[in-house]
């Protein structure tokens, strides 16, 4: 490949760095959240569209985006009729499995899945659960997530089964972010700039350098400093 071919890709890759972002568009937030077995065959037959388009430096390039538009589209379509006839929506994005039901593990929902009991352990282990008899149900989702529903003796009591003062939530603002104030956040709370400005020269804080992050919730605000944690080169040896 000499200079000229090498350079034409930079015009090649910036039109497909455009069609992809239009076809994500097009698919919508679904496409980069988790993903269904429909959804990852549209990822990599784009992502191989996209990759043809820029080094096959003899084809059209027209032709790589009129086929990254036309799954777009056909993504577009097929995700948008998956709403309204449940028959297609089996057909491309699957059906939840229940894997354990009333503590019972289904043996052929496991075969069925393709997947092994090391497999199921270990996806439950990674959600907190070392013992299966503090499960009831789990369930495989279309997108291969695990959800796992606990056994009544095994639920953490709320507030309100303690019977508990219910307070209002709020959100957390994160107020500075890696020394640097962070304005918009801080409108959306119910405190103003210089609350903050006199609550941090409370805590010795009169410039915000050394600060990774100040999170302000619940009319409390924590400070995490960048040399809070010392890092041993040993910790781990």
């Amino acid at each position: 490949m000499d200079i000229n071919e090498a350079l034409s890709i930079i015009p090649r890759s910036l039109i497909s760095l455009i069609t992809l972002f239009i076809a994500t568009k097009i698919l919508g937030k679904k496409q980069v959240s988790e993903l269904s077995l429909f959804d990852y065959v549209m990822g990599i037959s784009i992502g191989n569209f996209s990759a043809e388009m820029i080094l096959v430096l003899d084809g059209q390039i027209i032709n790589g985006v009129v086929a990254i538009l036309t799954f777009g589209i056909v993504g577009f379509l097929i995700s948008y009729l998956s709403t309204k006839s449940i028959v297609i929506r089996r057909m491309f994005f699957q059906t939840p499995t229940v894997i354990m039901q009333e503590g019972k593990i289904n043996y052929h929902a496991l075969k069925k899945l393709n997947i092994d009991i090391n497999d199921f352990l270990e996806q439950t282990r990674s959600l907190g659960y070392f013992d299966l008899n503090e499960i009831s149900y789990a369930i495989m989702e279309a997108n291969g997530k695990l959800s796992i529903l606990e056994k009544d003796e095994y639920k953490k009591p709320t507030k309100k089964d303690l019977k508990l003062k219910i307070e209002k939530e709020s959100y957390p603002a994160n107020i500075i972010i890696d020394g640097n104030m962070m304005y918009e956040n801080i409108n959306e709370t119910d405190k103003s700039t210089s609350y903050f400005i006199k609550e941090l020269k409370k805590k010795g804080y009169k410039t915000y350098e050394n600060i990774l992050l100040a999170l302000y919730i619940n009319n409390s605000l924590t400070i995490y400093r960048k040399d809070d944690f010392i890092h041993k080169e040993d910790t781990l040896e």
